[in-house]
């Protein structure tokens, strides 16, 4: 019997099947590629009282996230995306040197650099010690472990309490979701701000993006039960705002219930309509959803059987945990793609969990030239295709996975 993470109710309704998976981030080497490796159950469901969409089965943390292959500084857009969000909040909440900003699952200081550069105190909070060790050789104060109640009583008390807390792509990897927005409260000052991004269960349901499913990955959350987290610990949404980032976020701006500073606007009551419209509460929406998933699967394999049959090369780029997930769940291995490149060099050298499909930096695909790049990383299609753009000298098209498989020539051909 499975219960729900956040309000405990006993789960009845299974979403998606994702067959067994190995840990999307847990990269093979020289040495671990011929061993045996660790398949888990990759299953979700939807909770019939609270509306949150879950996985089944839950891996430790501590297990996920001890030595991590994501750093954040090697996305173009997503450093840019950082410094726009950094410039908008200090002039919006008007943060001064005076203040403390505090990021929860910090990396390796990215986004916490640019409030550094401003004089404003940081404090970043990071599991993986191997990320966290970037960001200390940037000069960021980074304290390696995982957040909590426990974890906040005490950085309040040794550090007083921040008057931003920033959590972005992290609510989602949260086992004790409680606890965890337990803490955001204890750790905020009483007229502080709490910011959070997580990709949007709306986008994800509508738009097919299954492979955003994966075990460190706990919840997916609409605003609506995202609301009721936070008021079941005497914290408000008042404000958020919709992202193109991850195939669709949301960022929503927190505050203590109590806070007279910061009324609530029409923008939460506005996208909660637009989620119930949809059927974000309603079980027979995320079972069709499964369906369009095996859908995608045999469309996929189609093309790339296809394109195999008539003697073409197929590479992969980018080496995300969203692309393993595909990989493995579509049973694509090393019979139809060569190798994989991505620009991370913690991942270069390494071999696909699962399917043990080699990666090496992007400069491969110059040497080799082949026919077709199936981009895993989908989200940032546009500015891969745009970095490859070189590849249209001997041809190469693009195969683009999400929603649809697709094959196009450039990035004219998405738009």
């Amino acid at each position: 019997m499975k219960t729900c993470l956040f309000c405990g109710s006993v789960l009845q309704t299974e979403v998606l099947d994702l067959g067994f998976s190995p840990i999307s981030n847990e990269m093979l080497t020289e040495t671990s590629v011929g061993q045996p490796q660790l398949f888990y159950p990759l299953k979700t469901y939807f909770c019939d009282k609270c509306y949150l969409m879950q996985v089944g089965e839950i891996i430790s943390p501590k297990k996920l996230f001890n030595d991590y292959t994501y750093f954040s500084s090697y996305s173009v857009s997503w450093l840019n995306h950082a410094r726009a969000y950094t410039g908008k909040v200090i002039e919006k909440f008007n943060l001064t040197p005076k203040n403390f900003v505090v990021e929860i699952a910090s990396n390796d200081g990215y986004l916490l650099r640019n409030f550094l550069e401003k004089n404003i105190r940081v404090l970043g909070i990071e599991p993986a010690a191997n990320v966290a060790e970037v960001a200390q050789q940037k000069g960021i104060n980074t304290i390696v472990d995982f957040f909590d109640s426990e974890l906040a009583e005490r950085l309040a008390d040794e550090y007083g309490r921040a008057d931003l807390i920033v959590a972005n792509n992290v609510f989602a990897h949260v086992p004790g979701i409680t606890d965890f927005v337990k803490g955001l409260k204890i750790l905020l000052n009483e007229n502080g701000v709490i910011t959070i991004e997580f990709p949007h269960l709306l986008n994800l349901i509508r738009e097919n993006q299954f492979d955003t499913i994966y075990h460190e990955h706990f919840s997916y959350f609409s605003l609506m039960t995202t609301d009721k987290i936070f008021s079941s610990v005497g914290l408000k949404i008042f404000d958020v705002e919709k992202l193109n980032t991850h195939g669709g976020s949301l960022r929503i701006y927190v505050c203590h219930e109590n806070s007279s500073g910061h009324p609530v606007t029409h923008n939460v009551q506005n996208i909660i309509e637009e989620e119930k419209a949809f059927g974000l509460n309603k079980p027979e929406v995320f079972k069709k959803f499964g369906e369009e998933v095996r859908k995608i699967k045999r469309n996929l394999l189609d093309i790339l059987i296809k394109i195999k049959n008539e003697g073409k090369t197929i590479v992969a780029y980018g080496a995300p945990a969203k692309g393993n997930v595909l990989l493995n769940y579509c049973g694509i291995g090393r019979d139809f793609i060569d190798y994989a490149v991505d620009r991370n060099p913690h991942k270069q050298n390494k071999f696909l969990p699962g399917t043990a499909i080699p990666v090496y930096s992007p400069g491969k695909i110059d040497e080799t030239k082949p026919d077709f790049i199936l981009i895993l990383p989908w989200n940032l299609k546009e500015e891969i295709m745009n970095q490859l753009e070189y590849t249209s000298g001997w041809n190469a098209k693009f195969i683009v996975p999400i929603p649809e498989p697709v094959i196009v020539q450039s990035t004219v051909d998405i738009i």
